[in-house]
């Protein structure tokens, strides 16, 4: 009971510790693990572990008896890879850029091999454990990547290509990993290429795929035809992935890992009503299992299993996949991109390897060292290796190193729009053809729809339950402007993202009641517009869906077309465009603002100023 308590505590404590320092969560987790583990048989009485996984009749001392915790290792990992198959999606690897689809295709397979030579020669494995561990390192995973990227301000082609290499690359490498264990298993740990070993490998193949298939396929009715109540779709998803997994298991033994893979893959790509919230649910339950998991994993690693890192091979081993296989898999893919030599360089430096490669490295440990393979007790201990190591090198350096390579962006000069509604779409678009990032989110799905058709980059969020600070494709957003219907909604936008994506200004629309007041009684920043409230702003979005420009040669100028709109319906001002080409709201104190020549224009939505030389932006 202690021990189980225990392990929840500092499980959750090491995740609270990542958060608050900002690192890598996986970092905590293993170093946690060890202490409680091996290193704790330094400094303990009789030399025992503080956490002994596995249930010693001796010492009448343990967790989990026999082959139970192989077990609980086997469905956590698989609950963990389900939800990471959950999030390969046919359209994003269609749309995603050449680089980046080399850098998970042909990069990888740079590493597995390079990988897998490194480990023979280097180390001695034997050509199996070699490869294996080779297929571990390929991932890196978006659990490593987020903290890095949140941490330090890059500029949006390195962090874009960096995010999306930690999540595409996360079940491809694990269904990487799964197919050469497999292979080894159908082979009983050797090389040998029979007829045997190829039916028994193409066996659990097909039986893992099928069963995977078979199993999204049934959930997908399931939920489709609501025979599932709303309260009981999370757990009901979690009994269909543990039941597919233990079916797999029955039919072809280690096919179970391949199973859930295919499963969150399947479901991944097709229309699953409330995809979203099992996806979140799953996300939950990882935390917790992932918070167990390496705890345990790393308390079983024995004292001797840490020895075997003191041989200077390992040193060599880490040097070479840091200092030669990354920086050849990125060089490789990248080439031809329009990356610069310096960015290139700095995603080179960039592989932290994560928790699915520490986690699948433990299971498979366990298993072949069980099943007596030879060179199979250096598995673990070299992936777990390669994971502190790599986590710890670029939590520490990644900062300095993108300095010193000048791939911090310059300034946070994105546009985040709280709210997708016509108007927003309207003001979203002029902004993005004059140059600048902009990105909406909405919690109305068909709002997101046409904001995507338009062009522009829209997410389904809601700002009161997801954790935008999360979402990477965010992380130059230095401007805010609430437009929503929702005056709460506008309000909590802005004072709650303030600091985060309005370093430069967070704005939101008047309400109806603010219209009334008096200018002078309305704060002089944080306003949208001091004109007009969300009804006119989409009544004119609605009549007359056009952004213009008028020229402007002076304050005065300014103030008789803002007069002149007041006094005319469906015309609303915007912005300012200063000579330069940036773009900044329209302030409460006109006098404030310094126009003096051309080049200035006044942008804004509706008709035609009459007698005006006004052109449509939009």
């Amino acid at each position: 009971m202690y021990e189980m308590a225990g392990i929840i505590i500092l499980g959750i404590f090491a995740q609270w510790l990542a958060w608050r320092t900002r690192v890598p969560a996986i970092l905590p987790l293993i170093l946690i693990g060890l202490a409680v583990g091996p290193l704790s048989t330094l400094y303990t009485p009789d030399g025992s572990k503080l956490l002994e996984p596995v249930y010693n009749p001796q010492l009448d001392k343990g967790i989990f008896p026999n082959q139970y915790l192989f077990y609980f290792v086997s469905l956590s990992i698989g609950i963990i890879l389900f939800e990471g198959g959950l999030t390969l999606k046919r359209k994003e690897l269609r749309g995603m850029a050449p680089a980046i689809g080399r850098l998970i295709s042909l990069g990888a397979a740079i590493t597995f091999f390079g990988g897998g030579l490194a480990g023979h020669f280097i180390m001695g494995l034997s050509i199996p454990v070699a490869f294996l561990f080779s297929a571990l390192i390929i991932v890196t995973g978006p659990t490593v990547i987020a903290p890095i990227l949140q941490n330090v301000p890059l500029s949006r082609k390195v962090a874009t290509v960096l995010k999306w290499e930690g999540i595409l690359i996360d079940p491809i490498g694990a269904l990487v990993a799964v197919l050469v264990f497999e292979f080894i298993v159908s082979g009983h740990g050797g090389i040998e290429f029979t007829s045997h070993v190829l039916s028994s490998f193409i066996y659990i193949m097909l039986t893992g795929g099928l069963i995977g298939i078979a199993a999204a396929g049934l959930l997908h009715v399931f939920i489709k035809r609501q025979w599932v109540p709303h309260y009981l779709i999370n757990v009901f998803t979690l009994a269909m992935v543990l039941l597919a997994f233990v079916m797999s298991e029955y039919f072809a033994h280690e096919s179970g890992l391949l199973t859930v893979v295919v499963m969150g893959m399947v479901l991944a790509n097709v229309e699953v009503p409330q995809l979203k919230q099992i996806l979140f649910f799953k996300e939950s339950i990882s935390v917790l299992l992932i918070s167990m998991l390496f705890i345990l994993l790393s308390a079983n690693i024995d004292i001797a299993h840490l020895m075997l890192l003191r041989d200077w091979r390992c040193a060599a081993l880490f040097a070479f996949v840091v200092l030669v296989l990354r920086p050849a898999a990125v060089f490789a893919s990248m080439r031809g991109s329009d990356l610069h030599f310096r960015e290139k360089l700095f995603i080179s430096w960039v592989g932290p390897r994560g928790i699915v490669a520490a986690g699948i490295a433990s299971l498979f440990g366990i298993k072949l060292t069980t099943d007596g393979i030879p060179y199979a007790e250096y598995l673990t201990p070299l992936v777990f290796m390669i994971v502190l190591g790599t986590v710890l090198l670029n939590a520490t350096t990644a900062r300095p190193m993108a300095y010193l390579l000048g791939v911090i962006q310059e300034a946070s000069t994105g546009i985040l729009i709280v709210g997708a509604n016509k108007a927003a779409r309207l003001i979203a678009k002029y902004l993005q053809d004059n140059g600048r990032h902009v990105a909406l989110i909405d919690s109305n799905e068909k709002n997101i729809e046409r904001a995507r058709a338009m062009g522009l980059e829209a997410f389904k969020a809601n700002i009161f339950t997801d954790d935008l600070e999360e979402m990477l494709e965010l992380v130059d957003m230095g401007y805010l402007i609430a437009l929503t219907s929702n005056a709460d909604v506008n309000e909590y936008a802005v004072t709650h993202y303030k600091k985060v994506f309005g370093e430069h200004g967070a704005f939101r629309l008047l309400t109806s009641e603010e219209l009334r007041k008096d200018p002078s009684e309305l704060p002089e920043s944080g306003i949208f517009s001091y004109t007009d409230d969300y009804l006119n702003l989409n009544e004119v979005a609605r009549d007359y869906p056009y952004v213009r420009e008028t020229p402007i040669l002076s304050v005065e100028d300014l103030q008789q077309c803002i007069r002149q709109m007041s006094l005319i319906d469906f015309r609303l001002p915007l912005f300012i465009k200063y000579p330069d080409g940036s773009i900044d709201v329209i302030p409460r104190d006109l006098n404030k603002l310094h126009i003096e020549g051309e080049g200035y224009y006044l942008v804004y939505m509706g008709k035609p100023l009459e007698n005006k030389l006004a052109k449509s932006a939009s």
